[in-house]
């Protein structure tokens, strides 16, 4: 039986650094991520795709406001729904292009992505999580006073919009995401850490202005299809301690209980790997059989055992790939 992989690329699948973020440059970078998951299905893995979308939706946010006096801005819930749209495209028609060279057999489908998340996240009342571009003081201190908006000054570069980034609870379209994954295609969901939704006494749904975290987001994702194995790609080959020092130890792999204590002596930062680190503990501790992180370009190698940081269950588990 084919193992089931829930693959989170990194933003550098999408955009890499100094790069203007034009429609050619994406599309290249997404087309090298394609070559990389196109392996793994060519290796016989099944596979269920998730994606960032900072940089896109902050180009969003630009356009809206440049174009405000205009048409109306959308809120960030539905600039996070037209980036689904904008990067599943790319990877549609990317992956598409790929499957037809190799002689895969298979269709490529986005699906708009909501996840419910709990209004009463402590989250909502603490935001934290920076989005759009960089605005003076001046300009800040208007839009909290006008719009009830929280702003933070960001290491120097200027004032930025901070809203909530709730724990993702649920998917809303997971049956049909199983279906379709049953059904053998491969399916490009939750991106962006998903739409953030709350659900009322009625089941109804409506957007919220938060930002699920992305690999907190694939790692729910990856629970609910019922995938064997969490890998989340990014521009590094492994998970470090001591990162940036003279000690910097890369890590291979280990159980659950070793990257917990990594955790408990602040290795990870919230910033930075600390989510990746927290998605895969979660996903291994909820019953994955096994949970990945490593750069785009060792993808394969990776689930292979070969290389990237590798949680387990436990040590009877870690003998098996080692």
């Amino acid at each position: 039986m084919e193992k089931r992989v829930a693959v989170a690329l990194g933003g550098n699948a999408i955009l890499q650094a100094g790069q203007e973020g034009t429609a050619d440059e994406q599309l290249a970078n997404v087309k090298n991520a394609c070559e990389q998951i196109a392996k793994l299905i060519d290796s016989g893995y099944e596979v269920v795709v998730s994606h960032g979308n900072g940089p896109q939706v902050g180009s969003l946010l630009i356009q809206h406001e440049a174009g405000s006096d205009e048409v109306p801005p959308m809120p960030l819930e539905i600039c996070g729904a037209q980036t689904q749209g904008q990067i599943g495209y790319m990877v549609q028609q990317s992956l598409g292009n790929v499957f037809r060279e190799l002689d895969i057999n298979k269709n490529v489908l986005t699906t708009v992505t909501q996840v419910v998340v709990n209004e009463d996240d402590e989250a909502f009342a603490n935001p934290t999580k920076p989005v759009g571009p960089f605005y003076s003081e001046e300009e800040a201190k208007k839009a909290m006073e006008e719009k009830d908006e929280n702003w933070i000054e960001d290491s120097g570069r200027g004032w930025r919009k901070v809203v909530a980034s709730p724990v993702p609870q649920k998917i809303v379209e997971t049956e049909s995401i199983k279906e379709l994954i049953a059904n053998d295609n491969v399916v490009v969901a939750s991106g962006g850490g998903g739409i953030p939704v709350v659900e009322d006494e009625n089941e109804q749904l409506s957007g919220v202005e938060a930002v699920i975290d992305k690999d907190l987001a694939t790692r729910k994702l990856a629970e609910e299809v019922d995938a064997d194995i969490l890998m989340i790609l990014t521009d590094v080959p492994n998970v470090a301690i001591n990162f940036g020092t003279p000690q910097q130890e890369n890590l291979g792999i280990l159980t659950i209980a070793e990257m917990e204590e990594y955790q408990a002596e602040g290795h990870f930062g919230t910033g930075s790997m600390g989510p990746k680190v927290q998605a895969v503990v979660d996903f291994v501790k909820n019953g994955g059989e096994r949970a990945i992180i490593t750069s785009l370009d060792q993808a394969l190698e990776a689930i292979e055992g070969k290389t990237g940081t590798q949680i387990c269950a436990d040590k009877d588990a870690v003998n098996q790939i080692a």
